[in-house]
């Protein structure tokens, strides 16, 4: 997946999700920002990953299991949102 499905999901979060203390929550995602907005983050259980003002992202992550379910269900939201 690239960063512009990344972002979609981010902005879903957003828009659609209940916000309690800057932190907007959707179904089992998460997503917030830092102070100016340039820097974005998508959380899943014990993973944080970090969408990047110029293009870039990176994950954070304890259990590799993790990463694997938070691909898939984010494959799966964007099938479901009809963006793939």
């Amino acid at each position: 997946m690239n960063l512009s499905h990344y972002l979609y999901i981010f902005n879903h979060i957003t828009s659609h999700g209940e916000n309690r203390q800057g932190i907007s929550y959707f179904e089992e995602l998460s997503a917030w920002h830092d102070f100016d907005g340039y820097t974005c983050y998508i959380g899943y259980k014990d993973l944080t990953m970090t969408l990047y003002f110029h293009g870039r992202f990176s994950y954070d992550y304890l259990e590799k299991a993790t990463l694997s379910a938070f691909t898939k269900l984010v494959k799966n939201k964007l099938t479901e949102f009809k963006v793939i």
